[in-house]
């Protein structure tokens, strides 16, 4: 079970409470004062009067005391809600009652009756109407505080059970939120107020007369003060530095944060917009600034085009799908050897994202005559060519197929393309590419050069390389695996606690793989997309185990398990024999190769490997492919030497 905890429970006096402690002691005072003189009409004894003089003293501590206790002053009074109101019922049952044992144990008033000395009590009418008055006394006032300070919203009226809830943001998607929630009052929510970082909307009342009770830099005065439920991040574009932010103060308090979608995610997705709020995911608060651009600008090349995606049914193919769909090209292409996959996303495709122009293919990248098949049936005008093993442990373990998939069916998909009329070709990459030392990396690398190569001897079809980092939540990223552990009660495990990887999100990776279809400059170009700082493994560890209410190495620990053969501390975006080059977009350089690639010796180089697949020498291939890579790293050598 999650751990939900308030700091605000270490302390039950509010920074600010002072005058309303002085107030509540004032209150309590006339309480006790007006019970006597109501019980007595006015004519109080000496005795009594003594009694009262007596205890006045602990009346009024005591009682703030319990006030305190029941947490009355931990927020402002104007924030009172209907728990604030039952808990002032009960600490004014407790108040009364602390006094009737305080007389009977400590001060008790003697007088002699019947020949000895006995106690006398305070009588019950004034214990009655104390504790009546204290009661109407202390919930008035939070009353009248909240009706003046805080009008409801006009036109709304909650649930009882409705939970309070402060919305991050004042600009259009916190308005629109604020409207749904109030269209519907059976989704339980009642808002409370606004948090916006413009100075402008300070305490400025916006929508049906909700407060912006301050900014994000705030939020932790307010979130002590209000004490909500929920807090909700209405800023879709908002950069990740600030919702780290809010669910850092969020967490630190026990308050359930949720988000609404990215601009992505409300594109691409229906149905009303407070269904599509969801938890905070980890790739919220990576701390940068999210890519956007204009879709149907970057990608207006493909309207009213034949575009076909390999791999359709992947982590990256699949949202290149979505989102080639919505520039309307005239027919979309899904192909992608795995049944299930395929089947996923040509659903969705035509049931969720009413796209009809949908063929779906079940075809192996690897088969010559199937995919000239294929092509020849569409003739394609864009290839995105996604394909690919990407796991390095079984790509270690299983060598003859990372070069066959990773490799050989890039140059068989690229020559069937070529042999269709294809205009352009776009390969996705990786930066496992970059100085490989691991079969996979190898067997990417070689896809590079494959298309380089092509490029230079197709010239009529455009070839273009996009290396990027990690995807987050792809298939088989650290994102679900460590989700998957940190359900099962840990250990997260982590490879070295200084290990960095480059992370973007699936949709920011594609529209950039997109854009990059359309850069001008040479074919066979390589286009690599700019991550922003590498983050730390162990720091993306420690965000998701508190992203799901848990405290690092306290509820879940986390085991460093040392790397994997080849695997990289810290992985890189350009070969060594590379240079980066801005382009006409701001968030894509170009590597621009020291040397230039010889299509002769790629081409050579290939002929061997699959020479190897073809006699299934498992032991050498992998060897041979990091080998003859390696012999490339350096891409300034002349080309003799290299195939020397």
């Amino acid at each position: 079970m999650r751990r939900r905890f308030r700091t605000a429970a270490a302390s039950p006096f509010h920074r600010h409470s002072l005058p309303q402690v002085a107030l509540d002691a004032g209150l309590v005072a006339l309480a006790y004062y007006l019970a006597y003189e109501l019980r007595f009409d006015g004519e109080v004894t000496e005795l009594y009067a003594d009694l009262f003089a007596r205890t006045i003293g602990f009346v009024v501590v005591g009682s703030i005391l319990v006030f305190g206790m029941f947490g009355l002053y931990r927020h402002w009074m104007r924030y009172a809600t209907q728990r604030d109101y039952l808990q002032i019922a009960q600490a004014c049952v407790v108040a009364t009652l602390s006094l009737l044992a305080y007389v009977a144990v400590v001060q008790p008033r003697l007088r002699f009756e019947d020949g000895r000395f006995v106690s006398v009590p305070v009588p019950t009418g004034v214990l009655v109407v104390y504790g009546l008055l204290m009661l109407v006394f202390v919930g008035g006032t939070r009353f009248l505080a909240h009706s003046l300070y805080e009008r409801p919203l006009r036109g709304f009226r909650a649930r009882r059970d409705a939970r309070s809830v402060i919305i991050v943001g004042a600009g259009d998607g916190g308005r629109l939120l604020l409207r749904e929630i109030m269209r519907n009052p059976d989704l339980g929510y009642r808002p409370v107020g606004f948090v916006d970082d413009d100075p402008r909307k300070q305490r400025a009342r916006i929508d049906r007369g909700l407060l912006v009770l301050g900014t994000t830099a705030d939020l932790p005065r307010v979130l002590d003060d209000v004490e909500p439920d929920e807090v909700l991040i209405a800023v879709p574009s908002a950069p990740g530095t600030m919702r780290a932010r809010v669910v850092a103060a969020c967490r630190e308090r026990g308050v359930a944060v949720r988000t609404m979608p990215t601009v992505f995610e409300l594109l691409q997705t229906g149905g009303r917009l407070l269904r599509q709020v969801r938890e905070v995911q980890v790739e919220d608060v990576l701390g940068r600034e999210p890519v956007r651009m204009d879709l149907d600008r970057v990608g207006g090349y493909l309207t009213g085009r034949v575009v076909l995606v390999t791999g359709a049914g992947g982590s990256i193919g699949s949202e290149l799908c979505r989102q080639i769909a919505r520039v309307g090209p005239s027919r979309l292409v899904l192909l992608d050897h795995a049944e299930d996959n395929l089947f996923r996303i040509d659903r969705e495709m035509i049931e969720e994202r009413h796209f009809t122009g949908v063929e779906s293919v079940l075809a192996d990248c690897k088969e010559g005559d199937r995919m000239l098949e294929v092509m020849q049936r569409f003739k394609p005008d864009v290839v995105f060519h996604a394909a690919a093993y990407k796991h390095v442990p079984l790509m270690e373990a299983n060598p003859l197929e990372a070069i066959r998939n990773n490799a050989i069916a890039t140059r068989v998909t690229a020559e069937t393309a070529v042999a269709s009329g294809c205009e352009r070709f776009v390969l996705v990459s990786t930066d496992k590419a970059v100085n490989p030392r691991t079969v996979m990396g190898a067997s990417k690398a070689l896809a590079e050069w494959i298309c380089d190569a092509a490029g230079r001897k197709h010239p009529q079809t455009r070839f273009v390389t996009v290396r990027f980092g990690n995807v987050l939540a792809s298939s088989g990223s650290v994102v679900p695996i460590f989700r998957s552990q940190i359900e099962r009660g840990g250990p997260v495990t982590v490879t070295d606690p200084e290990m960095t990887r480059y992370f973007m999100t699936i949709p920011e990776a594609v529209q950039l793989v997109i854009r990059s279809g359309d850069l001008g400059g040479a074919s066979g170009e390589v286009f690599v997309l700019e991550m922003g700082e590498p983050v730390k493994i162990v720091d993306l560890a420690h965000n998701m185990i508190r992203l799901a209410g848990y405290e690092p190495e306290v509820d879940i620990a986390i085991e460093y398990v040392g790397a994997r053969p080849g695997e990289k501390i810290h992985e890189e975006l350009f070969n060594s024999g590379e240079r980066p080059q801005p382009t006409a977009s701001e968030r894509i350089v170009r590597a621009v190769r020291n040397a230039p690639l010889d299509p002769e010796w790629v081409n050579g180089t290939l002929a061997r490997l699959e020479a190897l697949v073809r006699d299934g020498d498992e032991a050498n291939l992998a060897a041979q492919t990091v080998e003859l890579v390696s012999a490339r790293r350096d891409a300034e050598l002349p080309v003799d030497d290299l195939t020397s």
